[in-house]
């Protein structure tokens, strides 16, 4: 196994937090627009370049986000086919939770409270970025929404207490009052329908939204084996890794999914990867449920602890975590 750059997440975050606050971004750089939908921001305080920043299309909001879930019993579930990917969070003490794939698809972040603790749980289909963060900051219950604006072709979430903007895929503070804080990314995955109800027959499942959405349906037909991210502007990964291959993250290491389906099972860093088939991509067919077979891994520590981690797209990884650690087959 090759292991490539070894800087800590810690390091990686307060060397690139050091960084810009010697050139925060001054307020008359500010677009118009942005000032007008968020008028509570501070955007005063930066720790990346507003060019970074680009609309995504829909306005603030534009993509609604959900406020108040509704749940019901995952056996009267009917809707959703057995291959289709789903959020899992099983927080101690609570009853397991499902979020489906084909409603995070069209309102990306879903604000709820389990077991009394506010989590947020979020998808950005552009980056396969899919993870679950304590909601509070500094002690205090926050709820997050969609912004309309990508960095790097990830989600923008903004908090509606501050109206602090926030990147998704590492859960950083980039603009407001919260600049450089980090939200806490708690073990939830990706799985199955049919791996979850088997694992949680008596679990719950996120009810259908009282929204007009096509539900079931992929909007980006054929994205995850497209040659280039949608509205990214940066670098290809390096190692000859497809820019839309899936990987592994734990904190600042990425495993390749190719990898991984090949051995199977890796144990390395303090971590236990496991991958097994049964699981479509949501960003193949129009169909979720027809989507290929891209499979469900698994992260644990040494102890069988379910451990935080996301499957993000290589471009995102690299773009992102640009010293990150590449974790390569010998």
């Amino acid at each position: 196994m090759i292991r490539v750059k070894t800087r800590s997440l810690g390091a990686l975050l307060g060397a690139a937090l050091g960084a810009a606050a010697l050139a925060l971004p001054a307020l008359a750089e500010v677009p118009c627009d942005w000032k007008a939908e968020f008028p509570l921001t501070d955007f005063d305080r930066a720790s990346v370049d507003f060019g970074d920043i680009m609309s995504g299309g829909p306005p603030r909001d534009g993509i609604p986000a959900i406020w108040e879930p509704s749940f019901i019993d995952a056996a009267d579930e009917t809707r959703i086919h057995p291959r289709e990917p789903v959020m899992t969070y099983e927080a101690e003490g609570a009853t397991p939770r499902a979020y489906p794939i084909r409603y995070l698809m069209w309102h990306e972040i879903v604000n709820d409270e389990v077991g009394g603790e506010p989590i947020a749980v979020t998808f950005c289909p552009l980056c396969n970025s899919a993870m679950i963060f304590d909601a509070r900051i500094d002690g205090e219950r926050h709820t997050f929404g969609v912004s309309g604006r990508l960095r790097h072709s990830d989600m923008v979430m903004y908090d509606r207490e501050t109206e602090s903007w926030w990147q998704q895929a590492t859960g950083e503070g980039i603009v407001g009052q919260h600049t450089g804080q980090v939200l806490t990314l708690l073990p939830g995955w990706m799985e199955s329908w049919a791996e979850y109800t088997e694992r949680n027959p008596d679990g719950l499942v996120m009810d259908e939204p009282d929204w007009r959405r096509n539900y079931g349906a992929n909007p980006y037909t054929n994205y995850d084996t497209s040659a280039r991210p949608f509205l990214y502007q940066g670098e290809n990964p390096p190692h000859d890794i497809s820019p839309l291959a899936r990987v592994v993250r734990v904190e600042n290491r990425a495993w390749t999914f190719a990898r991984l389906r090949e051995e199977g099972e890796i144990s390395e860093a303090g971590v236990v990867l496991s991958w097994r088939p049964g699981q479509a991509s949501a960003l193949d067919t129009a169909q979720i449920a027809d989507g290929r077979d891209v499979g469900t891994v698994r992260g644990r520590d040494g102890r069988g602890r379910d451990v935080p981690h996301d499957i993000p797209f290589a471009f995102a990884f690299h773009a992102l975590f640009p010293d990150g650690e590449w974790m390569l087959a010998d």
